[in-house]
């Protein structure tokens, strides 16, 4: 008795860019940018509740503390969950986390409350990029993949552009409490409209659910070839493997694998965390206004959406691979020049140029390389590693940039980060792979993979 081919990555690589797609792009991206707005509000909110007596310095430690804690745990949980419950389950589950607790800070009593309830929400703001990028990428055809994962990378950073509006606009006018409202109506808004949204056939063939892959592909190929005839799908293995370790991530090629994606993740969390978050201190140190300190960081910071715009053409035109290694090794060489910028000028024009940098490396690398990696079974966990390495640097960061600024300046600051970015390029160069218009069955390690079920004709 022969197993059954539902052909699930040949039958959903082969249909054209249409509705479906773009119905699945916004329902994720809206997820993806509140789960931002949700992360970006903290500092509006922060000064707000400090300014009103409602917390003070030690508090607001805690709370960021708490943020990256959940973000932590959220990230890794998301990669278990999505493996062996599936991406729609897990998606859904964290939305509704992160949703429900935001709703819950908006009536927090205390601090002490409000920070349970920002842990919370930090579990949900951490599976939810997990979740997303790698959902995006299991439904897009292999030769828009890149344009796709860009763009939900460009939604996610446009929170911090709106969570600074609603922070100029609400908070005053209504208060803190508002920001965590909003946020919460938003994300469970979006959970009801998700509810319909369709379980990854690619991962319901890897666990043998045949009836339930099949299902799903139909209702897509019906939709989609309402307005033409959709072209003969090519058939690709998908092996079926109901459960495989955690473990072989550090395994074989698939260790290669973890090692560049969490390294990826890392460099652009030192970059984000110990370099752009603090600009409008450095500036201030270095004897700027706060006025002048924040126009200046509001210029550098349009570099991040462009370069996530940017990495969209670059990842489909000259691959992922040469596209990260040079643009790291830009980030890394304009961090070294960073500190002997000489005029307002100079410094507004290399810190742009840097964070451009640092988003071609989150469009094309956090949200398009990193998920590439993994094969079927293992990639939300995979996933998971890389993201949970680059939170855990995350949370021990501010008091690393504290110690090197203390003791070095900006320069010792910019340059520790530049040592992480010059060996994130050499370790993409020498254990990276290249993923350009290849399907994501076609990026399956060759040493040590296991086999899962062999299939054969349908009968």
């Amino acid at each position: 008795m022969t197993a059954r081919i539902i052909n699930s990555a040949g039958r959903l690589d082969r249909i054209p860019v249409g509705s479906f797609h773009w119905r699945l792009f916004t329902l994720v991206g809206a997820g993806m940018f509140f789960d931002g707005l949700d992360s970006y509000i903290a500092a509006g909110v922060l000064g707000a509740m400090t300014k009103s007596g409602f917390s003070d310095l030690a508090h607001n430690a805690h709370f960021i503390s708490a943020t990256f804690v959940g973000m932590t745990i959220g990230a890794f949980v998301a990669g278990i969950m999505g493996d062996r419950l599936g991406r729609r389950t897990a998606y859904q589950v964290n939305l509704a986390i992160f949703g429900v607790a935001s709703i819950a800070g908006a009536f927090a009593p205390d601090i002490d409350w409000l920070t349970a309830a920002r842990l919370v929400m930090g579990i949900g703001i951490g599976a939810e990029v997990v979740c997303g990028y790698v959902m995006i990428g299991e439904f897009m055809p292999p030769t828009t993949r890149g344009r796709w994962a860009g763009g939900l990378a460009i939604i996610t950073n446009s929170a911090l552009f709106v969570a600074n509006v609603l922070g100029v606009f609400i908070i005053p006018a209504f208060g803190w409490r508002w920001m965590f409202g909003i946020v919460g109506i938003g994300s469970l808004a979006i959970w009801l409209l998700r509810r319909r949204l369709p379980e990854s056939p690619r991962w319901l063939e890897s666990k043998g659910r045949f009836d339930e892959a099949e299902a799903a592909l139909v209702a897509i190929e019906t939709e989609a070839s309402r307005k033409a005839a959709l072209p003969e799908a090519v058939y690709s293995v998908t092996p079926v493997i109901p459960h495989q370790p955690m473990g072989a991530l550090f395994t074989g090629q698939l260790l290669g694998r973890t090692i560049v994606g969490s390294m990826l993740i890392i460099g652009v969390s030192i970059a984000l965390y110990g370099f752009v978050g603090w600009l409008p201190t450095f500036f201030v140190k270095q004897g700027l206004g706060i006025g002048s300190s924040l126009a200046f960081t509001a210029a550098m910071s349009f570099g991040s959406p462009l370069g996530n715009a940017v990495s969209m053409w670059l990842a489909e035109r000259f691959g992922r691979k040469p596209s990260l290694i040079v643009c790291t090794l830009a980030a890394a060489i304009l961090g070294i020049i960073y500190p002997f910028a000489e005029s307002a000028t100079q410094v507004v024009v290399v810190g742009f140029a840097l964070t451009f940098f640092m988003g071609v490396m989150i469009g094309a690398g956090w949200a398009l390389y990193v998920p590439e990696l993994f094969p079927t079974e293992l990639r939300m966990r995979g996933a998971a590693v890389c993201n949970t390495a680059g939170r855990i640097v995350s949370i021990f960061m501010p008091y690393a940039v504290v110690a090197l600024f203390t003791a070095y300046g900006v320069s010792g600051v910019v340059f520790t980060l530049s040592g992480f970015l010059f060996v994130t390029a050499l370790l993409i160069a020498v254990l990276g792979i290249e993923t350009r218009n290849r399907t994501l069955e076609q990026l399956r390690p060759t040493d040590g993979a296991p086999a899962g079920i062999p299939v054969g004709r349908q009968a």
